[in-house]
């Protein structure tokens, strides 16, 4: 996935990988400043753990930084880096700190720590015998 994102700014199309088109990293940069998460792609749903909801099993502010670590490794085969004098992905961003406290730390609380199309939660809690709903009103966040 980090080997996508950085397509555009390894081929020098790009500076930055938040500034890149067409990439998952952008849609999630774009989404995460309105506290929402992008539709078609799968969710950071943090750490592995006992009943672990269907997504990525770690947090975006983790793979944000991922990404712009690894961007900035200079390879001879490669036509473009980020470069070495801006600032790290987090700081380039400035998304309001609530805004990223949201997404990173209320995700299952918000949601119910299940995510997804309202038939695929309700055939989910069917087969997990799970007689409480996630809560539907905070899909808000999530659109």
């Amino acid at each position: 996935m980090t080997y996508v994102d950085l397509n555009p700014l390894r081929a020098k199309i790009s500076e930055t990988p938040e500034a890149s088109e067409f990439t998952s990293v952008k849609k999630r940069v774009v989404a995460a400043k309105h506290q929402k998460q992008p539709k078609l792609l799968y969710p950071f749903v943090g750490n592995p753990r006992e009943n672990m909801p269907d997504g990525l099993p770690f947090e975006l502010l983790d793979y944000l930084e991922l990404v712009d670590m690894t961007g900035r490794i200079i390879r001879e085969d490669k036509r473009g880096s980020i470069d070495v004098s801006l600032l790290p992905i987090l700081q380039r961003l400035n998304i309001l700190s609530e805004n990223w406290l949201c997404i990173a730390t209320e995700f299952g609380a918000r949601t119910g720590a299940v995510v997804g199309a309202e038939q695929s939660i309700v055939h989910y809690c069917d087969s997990n015998k799970l007689n409480r709903k996630p809560r539907s009103s905070h899909n808000r966040l999530l659109a």
